[in-house]
């Protein structure tokens, strides 16, 4: 997730009071005294012996930590100025457009009417789309936890009863891998569930709650404890899953994909990266048929299945009004859904206002290291994966480039001087990686270097875990500030296959510029290109023409649906009209 920073920021840091309450003598070189005792009264470190971080960040780089509130009406937040803008945008909407409605209790969801400070969004959702989720949010307050509606149908699930058809049917997600597919898969859910008229219940115990508000008024998402079934226990090879029905034949029909009419009470979908032909049916016409009439649906999966829903004829039409953008989807929803916990809310704000708001541009460098040369150095260092970072941002003129030599660097200034007065000029580079070494390097690169135009350029990083923790509460609340400052950059480099960056990018509504995956430890050439859209990529998509009966290209049926620029055989959405 996140790195060390440059050595020259250390005392603002300190100051600010961003640095762990490690119990390490190097913490008394940083912090001022007085201060640092005030500080560490209101702040709770995130390192816990299990995570590691003690040994790994360094004692004067600018931390991102999580908050606790230390009493009931001692509400942290409130140091925070609502009259202050963070971004050039000094009127903002705070309701995205139309895709959030007024009503809920701002100070308990801080993100919620705050997100579009820090982040002014590209695109407008279309009308349809935000009449949709008002009768969606209408739908999970009639059917969900708590309602006569939902408290008749698990009941009924619970006894084995024949079902009375209702106008409540629910679509329940299990949630398994981290943090970045969680937040793709929940999106990808949340439109089957919008296509599906379902309600979207979501895994109460993977720590959804501690790290997104609840969505939707005055009800909500996560799935009651005293659920009757359970489904964490479902696998490919369950009786339940919609797949092994299909392939064992469990009923007869028309076709060999349908169940002859009859009606389970539940279904378990099995949409992970290890699904087998039969799972991938779920993406075939005549199967979405038999399945609108299953009154539970349990769905696993880890991946961002939305550009499979687009080729499925029956969705198309309604897709088309829901995002005549058809390259917004990941963008829209996921800034209706997800709204950061106040903890996790603050430590964001707190470190955009002490290093990247007074910046002139802001380039975000998502990183992740895909190398395995041996276990222990499977995040570096890695020199190629550094040059490549900076050939790209160089090449494509996001950062400046450095003189080879101080002498050079000088001569250049001075001859730039002669013309115009001194440049001012100031980039902030907000990396994220499990390791320190990249942005060290590159601000030391820039230290020893100055840039031929006089720009001065500050790096900094957040944290760095080492290796990630998928199933550390802490790490996964750290990843998703990470995920979020890295939204609230101007440009953005991402790395290949990630699902962190394709978060980031999503909820930015940025192109990036993505680098592509090293071969024999060689930087790539190109370093990195530009993305066809900002539409997160589909890795394991399906492509069997269920209309044919037969394996196709399914990267070249529409113009909207292409093959990735980081995975050859993966989907994703672009905004085209012509093959």
């Amino acid at each position: 997730m996140a790195m060390g920073t440059g050595r020259g920021e250390t005392k603002r840091a300190a100051a600010e009071g961003l640095w762990p309450a490690a119990p390490r003598a190097a913490l008394t070189v940083c912090f001022l005294g007085v201060l640092a005792v005030m500080l560490l009264q209101r702040w709770q470190a995130g390192a816990s012996p299990e995570d590691g971080r003690g040994a790994s960040l360094s004692p004067c780089a600018p931390a991102l930590l999580i908050p606790v509130f230390v009493g009931a009406h001692d509400d942290i937040q409130d140091d925070m100025s609502d009259d202050i803008s963070p971004s050039p945008y000094i009127e903002y909407d705070r309701l995205l457009g139309g895709l959030l409605i007024e009503g809920f209790d701002e100070k308990s969801c801080r993100s919620r009417y705050q997100f579009a400070r820090y982040h002014k969004s590209p695109s407008i959702p279309s009308p349809y789309l935000i009449e949709r989720l008002r009768k969606q949010e209408v739908l999970q307050k009639r059917c969900g936890p708590g309602t006569k509606a939902y408290k008749e149908a698990s009941k009924q699930l619970r006894s084995g009863q024949s079902i009375n058809m209702t106008d409540c049917n629910y679509l329940i997600l299990t949630i398994h891998a981290g943090l970045g597919n969680r937040m793709l898969e929940i999106i990808s859910a949340f439109l089957y569930a919008l296509l599906t008229n379902r309600i979207l219940l979501v895994d109460r115990y993977k720590e959804i709650g501690d790290l997104f508000c609840e969505p939707f008024p005055g009800t909500s998402w996560l799935v009651p404890s005293d659920f009757p079934l359970n489904y964490c226990e479902f696998t490919q090879s369950s009786p339940e899953s919609y797949g092994n029905m299909l392939q064992n034949k469990v009923a007869g029909g028309n076709t060999d994909r349908s169940l002859a009419g009859i009606r389970p009470h539940y279904v378990y979908l099995h949409l992970d990266g290890n699904y087998g032909f039969h799972d991938k049916l779920f993406f075939c016409e005549d199967d979405q048929q038999f399945l609108q009439g299953v009154p539970w649906l349990i769905i696993r999966t880890d991946m961002y299945f939305v550009p499979s829903l687009f080729l499925i004829p029956g969705f198309q039409d309604e897709l088309s009004r829901l995002f005549p953008e058809k390259d917004t989807v990941f963008h829209h929803l996921a800034r209706y859904l997800f709204h950061p916990t106040n903890n996790i809310w603050y430590s964001v704000t707190k470190y955009y206002r002490s290093y990247l708001a007074k910046a002139d541009k802001r380039v975000g460098i998502q990183i992740r290291i895909y190398e395995t040369k041996g276990i222990l150095q499977r995040n570096g260092p890695f020199p190629h994966i550094l040059n490549q970072i900076l050939s790209c941002a160089q090449n494509e003129k996001l950062l400046p480039e450095i003189g080879m030599t101080e002498g050079a660097a000088a001569e250049t200034q001075n001859k730039g001087a002669a013309a115009d007065t001194q440049n001012n000029r100031t980039i902030a580079v907000l990396t994220t990686s499990l390791s320190s070494w990249y942005s060290d390097q590159i601000q030391k690169k820039y230290e020893e270097h100055p840039t031929v135009d006089g720009t001065t350029v500050k790096v900094y990083q957040p944290s760095h875990e080492e290796y990630q923790r998928s199933r550390n509460k802490k790490h996964n609340m750290k990843a998703l500030a990470e995920i979020y400052l890295l939204s609230m950059n101007d440009e953005l480099i991402t790395s290949g296959f990630s699902t962190f960056g394709y978060a980031a990018q999503g909820l930015a509504g940025l192109k990036p510029w993505i680098m592509f995956r090293s071969e024999n430890h060689m930087v790539p050439d190109p370093p990195c290109g530009r993305a066809m859209s900002i539409e997160p990529c589909f890795h394991q998509a399906p492509f069997y023409d269920c209309k044919a009966k037969r394996d196709t290209d399914l990267g070249k049926v529409v113009p909207y649906v292409r093959h990735c620029e980081d995975v050859s055989w993966g989907l994703k959405i672009v905004n085209e009209t012509q093959l």
